[in-house]
């Protein structure tokens, strides 16, 4: 292939400008903020999972609490019924009196045992309310620091975004004096060989692969015409070559 060596010299332009939007675009797709943020996401998937375990824990203990306050205060109301009654005078008997303070002991009894449970069921729903609100306040500041990871990404992405406009815009400018030819090959070779499609040969040595060529090579190149499209033997990256070639 042949092409004019300043279109060859371009060529190191645009791979120039190329190689820069590469790099812009790679620390775009991976802000300092994505580990933290992906780290963030599964702890936060954690905490809300458990969050939502614990809620119905707090729901079921509500819910046997006011059980047992609804035991303690049915219970109660029957002993302070048969106190009144004997209070009254309305029961005369005596194995009747006999019974119904009989019964008297045993709600007292039957009220001691419900409200030990009532305090124990009391107990465990403070516990559990504790738990929940312990794992609230985790999730909000889990939720606050994602919020602000996800701010600071937002603003470099944009920033980026910028740049990688300001850095593109000369490439149209330069594609367009290229032979097509010559522009086509590039792009080839840039999409087969990690975004490198041209590279300079620099004292005598490939700026694509790094690798020094040999002898024979560089004889050889030396002597073809400076028309001549070079290709690294390595790496077959387009060579152009400059005044820092070592030729």
């Amino acid at each position: 292939m042949k092409a004019d060596p300043s279109a060859q010299l371009r060529l190191l332009d645009l791979q120039s400008l190329d190689s820069q939007v590469d790099h812009l675009r790679h620390q775009r797709t991976h802000p300092p903020e994505a580990a933290e943020i992906k780290e963030l996401l599964g702890k936060r998937a954690d905490i809300d999972g458990r969050l939502r375990d614990q809620m119905i824990v707090v729901d079921d203990l509500a819910a046997a609490q006011a059980k047992a306050d609804a035991d303690v205060e049915q219970v109660k109301a029957r002993r302070k019924r048969d106190q009144d009654r004997m209070d009254s005078g309305a029961i005369a008997s005596p194995k009747d009196l006999e019974r119904m303070q009989h019964e008297l002991e045993t709600l007292e009894r039957r009220i001691s045992a419900l409200e030990d449970e009532e305090l124990e069921v009391m107990e465990q729903l403070e516990e559990a309310q504790s738990a929940l609100a312990e794992l609230t306040a985790a999730l909000e500041s889990v939720d606050t620091r994602l919020g602000d990871l996800t701010s600071a990404r937002d603003a470099k992405v944009a920033s980026f975004d910028a740049e990688i406009a300001s850095v593109s815009a000369g490439r149209d400018a330069i594609v367009a004096a290229l032979p097509e030819d010559l522009l086509a090959l590039y792009e080839k070779l840039r999409a087969n060989k990690n975004g490198v499609g041209a590279a300079e040969l620099r004292a005598r040595q490939c700026g694509g692969c790094r690798l020094s060529l040999d002898p024979a090579e560089l004889g050889r190149i030396r002597s073809a015409p400076s028309d001549e499209v070079e290709r690294c033997q390595e790496c077959q990256r387009i060579l152009v070559r400059t005044s820092e070639s070592g030729l």
